[in-house]
């Protein structure tokens, strides 16, 4: 039987994955829709000194989709929990270029903290 751990992180990911789903097949347009035309815009600073991979999924096994160099400011749309990276297991869906997720651990919030997906 899996953990209560394991259970929730699947399940974060499952609902993460639905609502990323949901936004690529109906396109930005339908999240300003949804958002009443002013989204919350969420910013943050990379912390990593090598740079961040950025995944297609929430979770240190997800394939890298792209690199985002120390100190860049990049745009979240929400958050979501995943895989543990250091003592945090939420994860940010980043929107600068492509949707793509990168681990709360190494991005600092600047500003108020993002959105549950």
């Amino acid at each position: 039987m899996p953990s209560k751990r394991t259970t929730a992180a699947r399940l974060g990911i499952l609902a993460a994955g639905s609502a990323l789903a949901a936004l690529t097949a109906t396109g930005p347009a339908a999240a300003l829709d949804a958002a009443d035309k002013h989204p919350p815009v969420y910013k943050g600073r990379v912390t990593a000194k090598s740079g961040l991979l950025l995944r297609e999924t929430p979770t240190r096994g997800g394939r890298v989709v792209r690199h985002v160099p120390h100190g860049k400011v990049v745009t979240i749309f929400c958050k979501t929990k995943g895989g543990h990276v250091g003592r945090t297991n939420h994860w940010y869906l980043l929107t600068d270029g492509t949707w793509a997720w990168g681990s709360a651990h190494y991005i600092a919030n600047i500003g108020k903290a993002p959105r549950w997906c």
